[in-house]
């Protein structure tokens, strides 16, 4: 049987650098996969991943416990039945609910593949002050879900955040453990924990629209195509992503500011240098920069923002980095 986890957290919490940490830590002898939903089209946190060593399957686009969960079952599917991993980490987007995904992963259809074990919420702290996290459903309802919370960015958080966090601990944590790491470092020994909270969670209730073309791949570009952009909207966000040819190169000093100074709340990026390659992660004013040596195989952006942005002004002076 595949040991599974369920990684939950809000836009911004830091699911992807996470995972991320945790494949790195993985024991070697060990196979493991990752099923990874986004809310946009564009199929960054797969290129994100990339390199990680798991075996990666993608549904982008929106929520896998959306359409009676079929994209998430057939993406699990394949990942149990040809990779056959020791262990399953599975990344709902940040504005998906854990209700339908903890119903799927419990039917007995799945009960001699998965050993459903603790289900873990990461949590920005910064977040519990602000109303419109706290009056979002989907972000109660992933914490109320987890049997861990990780309180991510430590290093970032004012007195006021961890006076934030223990009043919330105290009110709703129901005795659970919360553990406050900095910059994605959970224990890799938590993920054996089991799961025990079995709290009945209200209905999720979606408010985005499904594309007919949904499936199980990220973007890519027609033949012949340079570039090309695809939005998605839904819960009173828009994502806006744009694909790069691999061909395509971007001036690393005007990526950096162009991505630092969007006027949007949340941006990646994996897009191809004169050094290599560039990943580019900000949340609000918090920027993560890294650089590679290796060339990506395309050049990818995901800008997400709390209602509309003036996306054809970002895309005109996004075009004017290339360098080629």
């Amino acid at each position: 049987m595949t040991k599974t986890n369920l990684i939950t957290g809000f836009l911004g919490s830091g699911k992807t650098t996470t995972i991320r940490h945790l494949l790195a830590n993985k024991p070697q002898h060990e196979r493991w996969a990752v099923l990874v939903n986004e809310f946009g089209e564009i199929g960054i946190d797969g290129a994100l991943l990339a390199d990680s060593g798991a075996v990666l399957k993608e549904i982008p686009g929106g929520c896998m416990c959306c359409v009676n969960g079929l994209p998430m079952q057939v993406g699990l599917n394949m990942l149990l039945q040809q990779a056959k991993p020791n262990r399953l980490l599975i990344e709902p987007t940040g504005l998906g609910h854990p209700k339908q995904i903890l119903a799927l992963l419990t039917q007995e259809t799945y009960a001699g593949w998965i050993d459903l074990q603790a289900t873990v919420c990461l949590l920005d702290a910064r977040q519990l002050s602000q109303s419109r996290y706290q009056q979002n459903e989907n972000f109660r309802d992933q914490l109320a879900a987890a049997d861990i919370i990780i309180a991510n960015k430590m290093d970032t958080w004012q007195p006021q955040d961890t006076q934030a966090l223990e009043e919330w601990q105290a009110q709703y944590g129901d005795q659970r453990p919360v553990y406050r790491i900095e910059q994605g470092r959970m224990d890799i020994a938590l993920l054996e924990q089991p799961r025990i909270n079995h709290a009945v969670l209200p209905d999720a209730q979606h408010h985005h629209p499904h594309a007919q073309t949904q499936g199980l791949a990220a973007l890519r570009l027609p033949e012949n195509a340079r570039w090309r952009r695809a939005l998605n909207h839904g819960q009173g966000y828009t994502s806006c992503g744009w694909i790069f040819d691999g061909e395509t190169r971007f001036d690393t000093v005007g990526m950096m500011e162009w991505i630092r100074l969007a006027p949007v709340e949340r941006a990646k990026a994996v897009v191809r240098i004169p050094e290599g390659r560039l990943l580019i992660n900000r949340q609000g004013q918090d920027l993560s920069i890294e650089t590679q040596a290796i060339a990506p195989l395309d050049s990818r952006i995901e800008l997400i923002h709390h209602g509309e942005a003036d996306w054809n002004a970002l895309q005109s002076s996004l075009l004017n980095i290339r360098l080629s």
